[in-house]
């Protein structure tokens, strides 16, 4: 999906880490430097390539160009086996970034898990184990019965009375936070936090190292 490229593309950055891999259902025909394609079977056999930190994210809506046809597209229901592969492959942080329509995230779950699994997930172990709740807009629809276009239709006019700080960061951007968080969390105390969209919102309108620095410290 398009968030998934952003951010694997914000994570190849040189500089940023040492080495990047991702995982993949079928072999890639390329790949650049700095990337280490992981077979899905091999993170299912606990080989996470010696990663610190990991990425699972899930999308909305996706989407299909033929290169992205290789990469794993999670579902939710995959969330805990594929937290826990990392777990036992040594990873000691992992981001999990959840979509949601815009203004329809229950008010309590943007501070608490949204699932048992979430729940699950979080006493495997990680040192840093981190929910980002982001808004993400979905496609109209542009077949299907009646009743679908008028959801769709509604649900479109819906987002325009979305308060501006509950609105979907762009792709791009909401990549670069979620790596920007990423590397800060080695120096925030080890723990389970959720991120709401709110706070990303404003970490996209100002200094994100700044915004999410301070959101990571300890009251």
């Amino acid at each position: 999906g398009a968030l998934g490229s952003a951010l694997l593309g914000e994570a190849l950055v040189a500089g940023r880490f040492q080495r990047v891999a991702a995982v993949i259902t079928a072999p890639l025909a390329s790949t650049v430097r700095g990337f280490d394609p992981l077979p899905v079977a091999a993170l299912q056999a606990g080989d996470a390539r010696g990663a610190e930190v990991a990425f699972v994210v899930f999308e909305r809506t996706r989407h299909s160009n033929g290169r992205d046809d290789a990469f794993l597209q999670p579902v939710p229901e995959d969330l805990l086996p594929i937290a826990t592969a990392l777990r036992a492959g040594g990873v000691r942080r992992l981001v999990v970034v959840v979509p949601h329509a815009p203004a329809l995230l229950p008010q309590a779950l943007k501070a608490g898990f949204a699932s048992e699994d979430e729940g699950a997930v979080a006493a495997l172990g990680f040192e840093h184990l981190v929910f980002l709740r982001a808004a993400q807009a979905g496609t109209a629809a542009v077949g299907g019965s009646r009743l679908q276009r008028f959801a769709a239709w509604w649900l479109g006019q819906l987002v325009l009375m979305v308060p501006t700080r509950e609105q979907p960061v762009r792709a791009v951007k909401l990549a670069a936070l979620v790596v920007q968080l990423a590397r800060l969390l080695p120096s925030a105390t080890p723990g389970t936090r959720v991120v709401p969209q709110e706070l990303l919102w404003q970490a996209s309108q100002a200094d994100a190292e700044a915004v999410l620095g301070a959101w990571l410290a300890p009251p």
